[in-house]
């Protein structure tokens, strides 16, 4: 068992020691001597590793400016940036790890992302700093304040807008885009991590504004203050999130217990308050067969730009039940997503990794299931049909509770279900979802599989009754001879046992 203790979590720079030139003093600082404060992540299973670790910040940046092209449409200026480093330092093993670009959930805890902020001045760093909780945006030329601007609206929660707390870099400038999602213009675009976006107010064709309620897009700044943000920074610029943070939601307590029921990997879980109510070997692991999708997925959204198209070239080593992309030259990433999760179409998997490359998404994929925490698993494909795409039903709760969280459109996707009006419908017409449980109403989304090594396996959310309250609960399969039968068998246990 872990004991609870408070370990100092410092960042420090090269430059403590050195004298201050005035660098980030238009911001409130947390002055000189960093204060002590808990990491702790938090979870619903039991933790592999040690959750208290050193932080240490070693900032390096070398700046060279290269300019190409003329301005105007598409313009792009570079600056090739030694990228920030943060290394966690394990203060047991003395073993570092270096977090690269990309999501970090602990930039979401005010002083880490705080220390983190002051470390990239002390050292004359030139980065954007995005906090969704202030709804500020500063930008800071080599340490020094250089914008701060209101942010007046953010990616809705669960949209592949939504930016999470991490460490990104401005991948590409546009004047003015067109979203065909969104069905809008969006001037100044910045873009980075492939779909998060800052921009100014956006505008229908026709030439209207939206609306200030209008939900789709990212960060979306006033257009006088994307136009000089845009002018301001370069292709290559770190670019510092803090997400807003999430609702607190009711506390909902059950008695676990399990169930009689012979499936060898079973789980299910209250997603609103993280509660197991009944499960086998959290960590044992099996094939998942088609589950992998649900990685592949956010895979997708995080590392490729689903308003944008893609050739087709159709793969000769999968096949898919329905096939359905032999005919097309293109077809829209956000169309493949919807193949992908409804049809569980192994042609889409493969389309969809070989637009990123196919074994650096593959590495992608395993990067992002480490960094969930799900330590027992691994993946071998992008559509599942290898036995050695493993995982475990703790693992693929991590999985099933950080779509929820932070990617819901992928479970609303796996429904079938009508996405809000920021979205436009896909190209394919009368898909067969393959997710839904027969004869339950309750499924809200999830994902299904059956291989011969896999058996049959899923991960289905239920919306049910339960004490007058409607809750959602996780339900997870692997290795099943009778899925829907199981399903319906842990589902009815719950409310039998605490839906009075």
């Amino acid at each position: 068992m872990l004991k609870k203790s408070r370990t100092s979590v410092r960042l420090f720079s090269f430059a403590d020691d050195q004298p201050r030139n005035g660098q980030g003093m238009l911001i409130p600082r947390r002055g000189r001597v960093r204060t002590k404060h808990m990491f702790t992540p938090q979870s619903a299973l039991p933790v592999q590793s040690p959750v208290l670790v050193r932080v240490v910040v070693v900032v390096m940046a070398a700046f060279m400016f290269v300019l190409l092209g003329g301005v105007g449409y598409g313009y792009m200026a570079r600056a090739d940036l030694t990228p920030p480093m943060v290394t966690l330092v394990d203060p047991y093993t003395q073993s570092a790890s270096v977090i690269e670009y990309g999501p970090l959930a602990a930039l979401g805890q005010d002083s880490f992302f705080t220390d983190t902020r002051d470390s990239f001045i002390d050292q004359g760093i030139t980065f954007i700093e995005v906090d969704l909780v202030t709804r500020q945006l500063r930008l800071f030329k080599k340490g020094v304040l250089l914008q701060s601007i209101e942010v007046f609206g953010a990616g809705e929660i669960g949209s592949w807008w939504e930016t999470p707390s991490g460490l990104y870099q401005v991948e590409e400038k546009n004047e003015k885009d067109f979203t065909t999602v969104g069905q809008v213009f969006l001037p100044w675009l910045l873009t980075f991590e492939g779909n998060y976006v800052i921009h100014g107010w956006p505008v229908y064709p026709d030439g209207d504004a939206v609306p200030a309620e209008y939900v789709g897009g990212g960060i979306r700044l006033s257009d006088d203050a994307a136009k000089d943000l845009f002018l301001n920074v370069q292709v290559g610029t770190p670019v510092l999130v803090r997400a807003a943070a999430r609702e607190e939601r009711a506390v909902f307590v059950y008695e676990p217990q399990v169930p009689e029921i012979d499936t060898p990997h079973y789980f299910i879980a209250d997603m609103d308050n993280g509660t197991i109510l009944a499960a086998t070997d959290l960590n044992a692991p099996a094939p998942i067969a088609s589950l992998t999708k649900l990685m592949t997925a956010v895979v997708a959204a995080e590392h490729i730009d689903l308003d944008g198209r893609v050739r087709v070239s159709s793969p000769t080593f999968v096949s898919s039940l329905i096939p359905r992309l032999a005919e097309r030259n293109s077809v829209s990433v956000y169309s493949l997503l919807q193949l992908l999760l409804v049809e569980s179409s192994n042609e889409a998997a493969e389309t969809i990794a070989g637009e990123y490359g196919r074994e650096e998404f593959i590495a992608a994929m395993n990067e992002k299931a480490q960094q969930l925490g799900m330590v027992n698993s691994r993946f071998a494909d992008p559509s599942g049909l290898s036995a050695e795409n493993v995982s475990t039903v703790g693992d693929l709760y991590r999985l099933t509770k950080y779509i929820y969280e932070n990617r819901s459109f992928i479970f609303e996707i796996t429904a079938n279900a009508e996405l809000p009006s920021a979205y436009v419908g896909g190209e394919f017409a009368g898909l067969i979802n393959f997710n839904e449980v027969e004869g339950m109403d309750s499924f809200v989304g999830g994902k299904v599989g059956e291989t011969t090594a896999a058996g049959q396996t899923s991960v289905s959310l239920h919306q049910v009754q339960i004490q007058g309250e409607e809750r959602v609960l996780a339900v997870i399969m692997l290795g099943s001879d009778g899925r829907t039968e199981d399903i319906k068998t842990l589902l009815s246990y719950v409310q039998n046992r605490f839906g009075r």
